[in-house]
Formats: C-alpha cells, sequence, structure tokens
C-alpha cells in the first residue's frame, strides 16, 4: 500500500543560492574580455564591479579571503596600460582561485 493519510508533510527549506568564488571571479573575467580591445571601458566595468563586490560583502555573501582576491585582481587591471591588459586577459593563472594568495607567493 503506498497511500497513508497520515504521513507527516514535508518540510521545504530553500537555501538561498550563494555565488561561490569562481562565479565571481568568471563574472569579472567575462566583463573584461568584453572590452579587450576597450581598455577604458573594461576598467569602468571593473570599477562597478568593485561596487558590487562590497555590497554582496556588506550583506555576507561575499567573504573576506574572495573580497581581497578580487580586488588584488581589480588594482592589477584597473592600473594596467594597453598591453598589460591583454596580458593579463591572456594569463590563464590570474583567472583561478586563490591566484596572488599568500599561500601562493
Amino acid at each position: 500500500m503506498g497511500w497513508w493519510p497520515f504521513r507527516k508533510k514535508r518540510s521545504v527549506h530553500s537555501e538561498p543560492y550563494v555565488r561561490g568564488s569562481k562565479m565571481w571571479i568568471q563574472d569579472l573575467r567575462e566583463a573584461c574580455e568584453k572590452s579587450f580591445d576597450n581598455r577604458e571601458n573594461g576598467q569602468l566595468e571593473v570599477e562597478s564591479m568593485r561596487e558590487e563586490w562590497h555590497k554582496a560583502f556588506s550583506v555576507k555573501e561575499v567573504d573576506e579571503a574572495l573580497l581581497e582576491g578580487l580586488e588584488r585582481r581589480a588594482i592589477l587591471l584597473l592600473g594596467a596600460g594597453d598591453s598589460e591588459w591583454t596580458d593579463l586577459l591572456d594569463d590563464e593563472d590570474f583567472w583561478k582561485a586563490g591566484w596572488g594568495s599568500k599561500v601562493d607567493d
């Protein structure tokens, strides 16, 4: 018998969706690569993304280590010239989670 009228109701708990570090880094990379030939627009996009990271950090969606990693990347991207910009976009290690952390040094 598969039917039982007194079965306990299942409680539905939906966990909030929290983006992982790879997703944040991937979003940054995609934004930069859209402007691979126009560094200034790419840097403006990085600036707007920084605001998004800080908002997410203030509501605990981003932890401190991830924010520091994103900031390290942003500082290099914002200070890059045209040739450095394309070099950073082509550097696969630059886009890996954990890049530039003190453990890597």
